[in-house]
């Protein structure tokens, strides 16, 4: 009688979710004087201001998340707490405030976040 060999799934493990959200940036620099050449926009500037998801504690980096040009971002996490941070945060350096929150198995949760480069 020939051998059945037989592989299942866990059911234990669970599926990945999704954070979603805008990122906005803000500065002193976008508020021009009166008369005063229009300065470019900060889209561009995504890039130079990558969000950071840290385990629930904030302790641990879990990912490193980059909005497109218009300021959008999504990333796929296993189920559980996170902070959403940005990298670069501090004393003269930009502002943002971090936000908790949860992912949870084959659903997305959205987190806007702002940050101020505090440029002038």
């Amino acid at each position: 009688m020939p051998a059945v060999l037989a592989c299942a799934r866990s059911s234990h493990v669970a599926e990945s979710g999704f954070l979603e959200g805008h990122l906005t940036i803000v500065s002193l620099a976008q508020t021009e004087p009166a008369g005063a050449a229009p300065s470019k926009g900060l889209a561009e500037n995504y890039a130079d201001h990558p969000l950071l998801v840290l385990s629930g504690a904030g302790q641990a980096e879990i990912a490193r998340v980059i909005a497109d040009a218009h300021g959008n971002f999504r990333v796929a996490l296993p189920p559980g707490a996170y902070v959403l941070d940005a990298q670069g945060r501090g004393p003269g350096r930009i502002r943002a405030k971090p936000k908790a929150f949860r992912v949870v198995s084959r659903e997305t949760v959205r987190v806007d976040f702002d940050l101020d480069t505090g440029v002038r």
